[in-house]
């Protein structure tokens, strides 16, 4: 039985709360909503590479070969939880929830499984974490490519059993409105009369000072949902803020933009956008055949 001394990213996620789904939705139907739910987060294991170990119930067990697959796994995970799985199962109570621990760290692979610091400490960040949170170390973000690790955010530094130091204890932020933004509406907006008008395949959308914003996204919560598998649930927002349009990138993959000023590409940041213009989630202009394009008055 071969054995090997490894350094990846170790994973563990379960449904929160999974016992009251049986009191609540009998065993029949808890059940196969379990195995769906695990179906699901499986998927997204898969597509970042990422290897199942084991199940065991509601729970799973999972390696990657680096912090950042193991990264936007777990946000998938989350995402797909929490908008496709009530697709695919009607009875899926609004509450369900996963719960994800991870680490990047040493550890021992023999006979299919897998051993050592790595393991214990990610099982611990997953006892941590609350339903609907991804929960990892300081080690893990300092792992992070630059982006990811814009992402998390430093919640304690706690004692972990086996560790004689304690260890830092963060958070991955997985929902777009959790990402930190410069504040609006902190000034009066002016009264000037600016229209912005975004365009994708017949759609059309208008944002002035009267509306809040616009996300652009391949999700169901999107205003403007845009077909491209590279694109986040929530990519981009859209805002006029004091009579002017702000483009704020919120993705994973980055918004590439083409304005009269020539081409920018946004990873978690912000872009004054003005005349005709076009925006492709994920993708450089010249490559996407998903383009919103957009026109303004101002």
């Amino acid at each position: 039985m071969s054995r090997r001394n490894v350094t990846l990213a170790t994973v563990f996620a379960d449904i929160s709360g999974s016992t009251r789904l049986y009191e609540t939705l009998g065993d029949a139907v808890a059940r196969q909503l379990v195995s769906q739910c695990i179906e699901v987060m499986t998927e997204c294991i898969h597509r970042y590479d990422g290897t199942v170990i084991k199940t065991i119930g509601d729970e799973i067990m999972c390696t990657f070969p680096s912090a950042d697959q193991a990264v936007e796994s777990t946000m998938a995970m989350q995402e797909a939880v929490t908008e496709d799985l009530p697709d695919i199962n009607p009875n899926t109570p609004a509450t369900l929830t996963i719960r994800v621990g991870l680490h990047y760290g040493p550890a021992i692979l023999e006979g299919g499984d897998v051993f050592g610091d790595a393991v214990n400490v990610a099982a611990r960040m997953a006892g941590l974490a609350k339903g609907g949170q991804i929960i990892t170390t300081r080690d893990t973000a300092v792992a992070l490519s630059p982006l990811l690790a814009s992402g998390t955010r430093h919640l304690d530094r706690i004692p972990v059993k086996g560790k004689a130091e304690e260890l830092d204890i963060f958070e991955v932020i997985w929902q777009p409105h959790d990402v930190t933004r410069i504040a609006t509406g902190l000034l009066k907006t002016t009264d000037k009369d600016v229209r912005l008008v975004l365009k994708y395949r017949g759609e059309e959308v208008t944002l002035d000072s009267s509306r809040g914003a616009v996300v652009l996204g391949r999700g169901k919560k999107a205003d403007m949902i845009v077909n491209d598998s590279m694109a986040s649930r929530e990519h981009a927002r859209v805002e006029c803020r004091r009579g002017k349009f702000i483009l704020t990138d919120q993705s994973t993959n980055g918004t590439y933009v083409l304005t009269q000023d020539g081409p920018a590409y946004l990873r978690r940041e912000e872009l004054q956008i003005d005349g005709p213009g076009k925006i492709a989630l994920g993708r450089e202009i010249n490559e996407a055949t998903e383009v919103v394009v957009f026109e303004t008055n101002s």
